[in-house]
């Protein structure tokens, strides 16, 4: 009509998987990639929200049945950490028949702090500290428990953001764990952020205060 040919859009409102209860839908966008895990746009039909699907293959993690029970610790831990400036989680399982496991958190509007701060340049300082008050009082809650939770891989890819609200949240737990003993046994992280103690694989909380201070103001984040 009107000389004018309209060409329909392919539909990707359509959930390509659900969750084993129904209530979660994930649809066929990737949101994040990392080297173990990749986040997909996905929806709670119960709430009416969009969430983030965490997938992460299994053999990434698994190569001794200890592996397999770190990781069932890591995932029941996050399911326990209730903060503001957490990322709230709200569900995991299994797929064994795709050798992955999946988890349900909140998604972000403005993604994380690395991408926030490449996009808006000039920010106040009126403003960083305002995320930094934040980061820490995250940080106090995750060392306030007995035995502490260290996280471990504290940097601006998995500081989450809410820009419309000025929320930062920090994020990517799953590679956290509770410190049993006074130091922590396994060596997990990014090296660039990384305390040097961690390498000697005899380290406690402070080296998430390390992380924070390395990457937001020796790398210029803040």
């Amino acid at each position: 009509m009107n000389g004018l040919l309209h060409l329909e859009e392919p539909d990707c409102s359509e959930f390509v998987e659900v969750d084993p209860t129904g209530r979660y839908g994930r649809y066929n966008e990737i949101l994040g990639k990392g080297s173990s895990k990749t986040v997909y746009r996905a929806f709670d039909e119960y709430e009416g929200i969009e969430v983030a699907w965490n997938q992460v293959k299994l053999y990434d993690f698994l190569q001794s049945p200890e592996d397999l029970e770190r990781l069932y610790c890591e995932i029941h831990l996050l399911k326990t950490l209730k903060h503001k400036n957490i990322m709230k989680f709200y569900t995991s399982w299994v797929d064994t028949a795709n050798r992955n496991i999946n988890f349900v958190t909140e998604m972000f509007t403005s993604g994380t702090l690395r991408q926030y701060r490449l996009k808006h340049k000039r920010v106040n300082i009126r403003a960083m500290k305002h995320w930094c008050r934040q980061i820490l009082r995250g940080l106090l809650y995750l060392h306030s428990h007995d035995p502490p939770v260290i996280h471990r891989d504290l940097k601006c890819d998995n500081i989450f953001v809410n820009g419309n609200q000025g929320e930062v949240k920090i994020g990517d737990l799953g590679l956290a764990a509770i410190l049993r003993k006074s130091h922590a046994a396994h060596c997990v992280g990014t090296p660039e952020f990384m305390a040097p103690e961690v390498y000697e694989e005899a380290y406690n909380e402070l080296v998430d205060i390390y992380s924070f201070w390395n990457v937001h103001f020796r790398n210029g984040y803040f």
